[in-house]
């Protein structure tokens, strides 16, 4: 699904998504992305929601996101609390949905001017 052109003045936002691929500003990723406004798409490590760890969870933290977003595939998965708890703790705004609802998400975060993290598993 397309979601809307880029616009330069916000950035990177995520264009369109579909089954296996995620797109920012036009250019299709198949692959796990993380997503961030200010700073050209990054490949995810982590696989799949459910090899998700703390650790993983912890090393978003670097970027100093206000928000972080986790977009968990084709549906919405919730990991284990522990899993999370970087996070948590940090006290940064945390929201897990599935993928498609997370991109729409990120860009309304992103035309706000919010220091939004996406962290993204394939549709």
């Amino acid at each position: 699904m397309k979601l809307h052109l880029a616009n330069p003045r916000n950035g990177y936002t995520l264009t369109g998504y579909g089954t296996g691929y995620l797109a920012v500003n036009g250019i299709r990723y198949e692959h796990p992305l993380i997503v961030m406004p200010d700073a050209p798409p990054a490949p995810w490590t982590v696989a799949a929601i459910s090899s998700l760890s703390a650790e993983a969870c912890g090393l978003l933290l670097a970027e100093t996101p206000e928000i972080v977003l986790i977009g968990t595939g084709k549906t919405q998965l919730f990991p284990e609390p522990f899993r999370l708890h970087p996070l948590i703790d940090a006290k940064v705004g945390l929201e897990i949905m599935n993928t498609p609802a997370a991109c729409r998400t990120y860009n309304v975060l992103v035309a706000e001017g919010r220091r939004v993290l996406a962290a993204m598993f394939l549709p």
